[in-house]
């Protein structure tokens, strides 16, 4: 039940037809992992708490460096040097103090995500490795976990969801396989503030969307900024894949 706070708060989102109250009582009881706090990360996350989710439990290891600052929005000049995880914490607490915000300083593996994809109605990949992606992805198969996926690096972004709790959807792995090579970082290859930041407000909608009851459709969205133009690419389920073809 919302009291009259909330429902000022949420009035304007409550208004469109597609989420209504339903939609808000189910993000209200949703417990989101996001697993990497930077240039994704902030702008989700933004999103999310604005939106009234029940719980977001944030993980990062990194630090928050002066070169962060042009794309990872959430973040304050007097923030540098403290972990992201905490940072983005405490400008979430700021922006809505309902949302219940935990944060974790660690670098996420197999055992960690086990235990928190268990605990978890949705995870948003919001890494810049390949590897700690396919840790979550196998994760996510493991508990049937839906996983919104985004990358972005130069002016190109890539977003995907995997709505695991249906038999017949792909998982990360059927995309990319199991392999860890190729991994670009942002500091090799640069990154256009606003290019990340798309792809982290569309992962944010897209997890809205997906906690709410629609059914989002398997499908990778690729942007290019140098067109300010979208493809999509349906991605099946491959029969074969090592990991969710086992499950």
């Amino acid at each position: 039940m919302l009291n009259d706070d909330q429902l000022l708060r949420y009035s304007r989102q409550l208004m469109v037809e597609e989420f209504d109250l339903p939609g808000q009582e189910a993000l209200s009881k949703a417990r989101i992992l996001v697993v990497g706090c930077g240039g994704l990360a902030n702008p989700a996350a933004l999103y999310l708490a604005g939106a009234g989710v029940g719980q977001l439990v944030l993980a990062d290891d990194d630090r928050v460096e002066l070169s962060n600052l042009h794309r990872q929005v959430a973040f304050r000049g007097d923030q540098l040097n403290q972990a992201k995880a905490e940072a983005l914490r405490d400008q979430l607490q700021l922006l809505n103090a309902d949302v219940d915000i935990r944060s974790a300083v660690v670098r996420v593996d197999d055992a960690w995500l086990n235990e928190a994809v268990a605990d978890a109605t949705l995870v948003l990949d919001c890494t810049d490795n390949f590897s700690t992606r396919q840790a979550i992805n196998r994760a996510c198969v493991a508990h049937r976990t839906p996983l919104v996926s985004g990358a972005a690096i130069r002016m190109d972004g890539q977003l995907a969801v995997f709505d695991l709790r249906t038999e017949d959807s792909p998982c990360y792995a059927c995309v990319y396989g199991e392999g860890s090579e190729g991994d670009l970082a942002c500091s090799e290859a640069g990154i256009l503030g606003p290019v990340v930041g798309m792809v982290g407000t569309l992962q944010a909608l897209a997890a809205i969307r997906t906690l709410t009851g629609t059914s989002v459709a398997s499908v990778l969205h690729l942007f290019d900024g140098r067109t300010l133009s979208w493809r999509q690419v349906a991605i099946p389920r491959d029969p074969q894949c090592p990991v969710c073809a086992m499950n």
